[in-house]
């Protein structure tokens, strides 16, 4: 088999009532479990921040979440705390199969983040994900889960930029849409030559 389910950040920070929740996100848990059945591999990426990120707007004086910083590696935005190792909010959704080829969790540097399950936020270090698939023969990626226009987005363009071929299921994900992101997202894929279905 060399088509693979890469599931997307589906933990309760990002569900309903957690600290960075995506309107509607614990709707596509049922869908994303009967998906599973029809690939042969299926990977699970988990945000997981350190106490104190660089990201979390707590960390800077007078910031506020959803507000936009320059970082060494370029424009960041600033995110209530969320997904904190260990904690409640970092875990996977209760009723998400997690029974995964992989978890790979990024995100965990405190001076960067991590949107794409493929790089960290500079665009240029590797999560280890791209090797991983090389070797099991995955050719083909089908992405899900949280949230569409960041962490599912940059997934998918980088995947399509490292050669796989990639489609992502919209009916299994939603987006935080922050000031137009969902549209400038689904641009990016698309120009991408990402398959949006």
């Amino acid at each position: 088999m060399s088509d693979a389910l890469l599931v997307i950040d589906v933990q309760n920070d990002f569900c309903p009532g957690g600290a960075l929740a995506v309107p509607g996100g614990d709707e596509v848990v049922p869908i994303i479990n009967q998906m599973m059945e029809r690939f042969g591999t299926v990977l699970l990426t988990q945000d997981w921040h350190p106490a104190g990120h660089s990201s979390f707007a707590s960390t800077r004086a007078g910031a506020a979440p959803y507000d936009l910083v320059e970082m060494p590696y370029g424009p960041q935005v600033l995110w209530p705390d969320h997904c904190v190792q260990g904690s409640p909010g970092a875990a996977f959704h209760a009723e998400l199969r997690s029974d995964a080829d992989l978890i790979l969790r990024k995100g965990f540097r405190p001076a960067i983040d991590s949107y794409s399950a493929f790089f960290e936020n500079d665009r240029a270090t590797p999560t280890g994900l791209d090797g991983y698939l090389r070797t099991r023969g995955i050719t083909d990626l089908t992405l899900v889960g949280l949230a569409t226009d960041f962490c599912v987005h940059y997934s998918a363009v980088d995947a399509a930029r490292l050669g796989y071929a990639v489609s992502v299921r919209m009916e299994a994900c939603r987006a935080i849409d922050l000031d137009g992101s969902l549209a400038t997202a689904t641009a990016a894929m698309i120009n991408a030559g990402v398959r949006l279905f």
